[in-house]
């Protein structure tokens, strides 16, 4: 396993592998058993890093979310697992009741909900801090001043460590940093989003934006993180679902564009002079660009997590890398 620090303050910062595990589905459509056996799995291998969130996965048993932070509880307990494997969740996008959607009835960014789903996901999760906490999905009805702050004050108390944010637009990142600073408070350091070798669109609306998708690591993203070395990217949905290796997995409306078969065309190239699959070239890519990105991938499996996992260790050459970024 290889590794790298994420946070700049000495006092929160941490050394986490450069792969991360989503576990999104666990203790839903992946059961309790294989979940554990995937943690286990991973924390062999040297990973320390595993992600989740106070609303997974609500839309798969018509509740409020939490069976993914319990299920990573009971197996902490159960290991012994310390501070040595950093836990990241997030809070913003759980809804309020069980049947309705962060849509149209999600939980939001005040400086009490911040507190409450902090404290939540503390007790599911059987620890006394969380070593990260996001911002899951932006809150236009709570000022921006006013979530910062809730944020803050938990760094502060020590009951959370590293604060991230994910699905927001660029610029109300910029100014939510820029509002930390100028009160003298910790800001978000760990920005989490939709990013992989094939380029998504994101001007198509969606139902939280007419403008297009935050959720999209677009060119904005991408260079106000190679221009803050203090940032780190995790990129969630690296491997687009099975896409790259599932013939019956369409890609979707938000990659059929110009840029997409030349792209494939390089990928395919590189998968045959490695032997390697798309998807740990994919992973490779990401971990060893100019701009390290830490891929967050989600498993079903101990077989899947092992593919994933020898993607650390392929080195890609400066010829294939080349190859592979200049595709348009």
């Amino acid at each position: 396993m290889k590794y790298r620090t994420i946070g700049s303050d000495p006092a929160t910062s941490r050394r986490v592998s450069v792969l991360s595990l989503g576990a999104m589905l666990f203790g839903t459509r992946t059961d309790e058993k294989t979940s554990f056996a995937i943690l286990d799995r991973f924390v062999e291998a040297g990973g320390t890093f595993i992600d989740t969130s106070n609303n997974y996965a609500y839309w798969e048993d018509g509740s409020q979310g939490g069976a993914s932070e319990n299920v990573i509880g009971r197996w902490r307990r159960s290991r012994g697992i310390g501070d040595e494997v950093v836990i990241a969740t997030k809070m913003g996008a759980r809804p309020l009741a069980p049947g309705t959607g962060y849509v149209e009835n999600r939980e939001g960014l005040s400086a009490r909900a911040v507190r409450i789903a902090a404290e939540q996901s503390r007790e599911r999760l059987g620890t006394d801090r969380l070593d990260l906490l996001y911002a899951h999905i932006e809150d236009p009805a709570t000022p921006l001043a006013e979530t910062v702050e809730g944020f803050a004050a938990l760094v502060a108390e020590g009951s959370v460590g590293l604060l991230g944010v994910s699905n927001h637009w660029a610029w109300k990142v910029e100014r939510a940093r820029a509002t930390a600073a100028a009160r003298g408070l910790p800001g978000f350091e760990v920005l989490q989003y939709s990013h992989s070798y094939l380029r998504r669109r994101t001007d198509l609306s969606d139902a939280l934006s007419a403008d297009g998708s935050y959720g999209v690591a677009g060119g904005d993203l991408l260079s106000y993180v190679r221009a803050e070395p203090a940032l780190t990217l995790v990129a969630y949905t690296p491997l687009l679902a099975g896409a790259y290796v599932r013939d019956d997995k369409p890609l979707g409306p938000d990659l059929d564009h110009a840029g997409t078969p030349a792209r494939l065309a390089a990928l395919r190239k590189v998968v045959a002079e490695t032997g390697a699959t798309a998807n740990q070239v994919v992973l490779s890519w990401l971990i060893g660009g100019e701009v390290p990105v830490v891929p967050l991938t989600g498993v079903s499996s101990v077989a899947q997590l092992d593919e994933n996992l020898a993607a650390v260790d392929l080195e890609l050459t400066a010829g294939q890398r080349a190859l592979l970024d200049g595709a348009h």
